[in-house]
């Protein structure tokens, strides 16, 4: 049986006295930024989440810390139901690490019932993280919408292809984690997903063509 949470300056307190120097210099040789990051390992902030009930309050104001973990933690401990598209418009203008952007995403913002509509305004936008965030709610939905139709994920196709012109890493590699996932969802997304990677192959653009190579690649291995 879960516990009820403490205190969000006691859970930062917790993480804290988990944090390891050596993994959070690893955090920044890969782009997480360090300033305000503790370099808390990923499980230890699921074991510590998973021992405590969901409280929206209390992941507000661990999102409010700034503090990199405590953020991530947030995401794990607020109650789906009560995510409002202000909080996550507000916290998504807060991203400044891809695995920021992926934690709230994939833990949280895309089992909204804002999900859909927020990665295709997002995959629009040009700030950095927005837009990988837009493509990476796409990836999560077509891993944890398991009751979504083939049309509903077959309409991301087009913005896929659309994008793929954005040289940016972080933008580039969520966008093609994407067009891989939503094709690894069943045989006829696979087609289409295949059909779309081809013609990035033969884009005029270098981004484009990597997209589609890297993907095909590994969708043809889901054969």
């Amino acid at each position: 049986m879960k516990l009820p949470p403490p205190s969000a300056t006691d859970l930062l307190d917790e993480l804290k006295s988990n944090s390891n120097p050596e993994y959070l210099e690893s955090l920044r040789r890969f782009g997480v930024q360090g300033e305000r990051a503790l370099g808390v390992r990923m499980p230890v902030v699921r074991a510590l989440a998973n021992q405590y009930e969901k409280n929206h309050a209390l992941a507000l104001d661990l999102w409010d810390t700034e503090v990199h973990e405590a953020r991530i933690l947030a995401t794990l401990l607020d109650k789906v139901s009560t995510v409002t598209e202000t909080q996550m418009e507000t916290w998504v203008q807060d991203f400044n690490s891809w695995d920021l952007c992926d934690q709230t995403c994939s833990n949280l913002f895309c089992r909204t019932p804002y999900a859909y509509h927020k990665a295709l305004a997002w995959s629009e936008r040009q700030e950095e993280y927005v837009k990988r965030a837009g493509f990476v709610m796409m990836a999560g939905l077509a891993i944890h919408d398991k009751k979504a139709e083939d049309a509903q994920l077959a309409h991301f196709f087009p913005l896929i292809e659309r994008e793929a012109y954005d040289e940016r890493n972080f933008v580039k590699k969520a966008i093609n984690w994407a067009l891989r996932q939503i094709g690894k969802r069943n045989a006829a997304l696979r087609s289409i997903a295949m059909l779309t990677a081809e013609r990035l192959t033969i884009h005029e653009l270098p981004t484009a063509r990597w997209i589609g190579k890297d993907a095909l690649r590994e969708l043809k291995c889901r054969k």
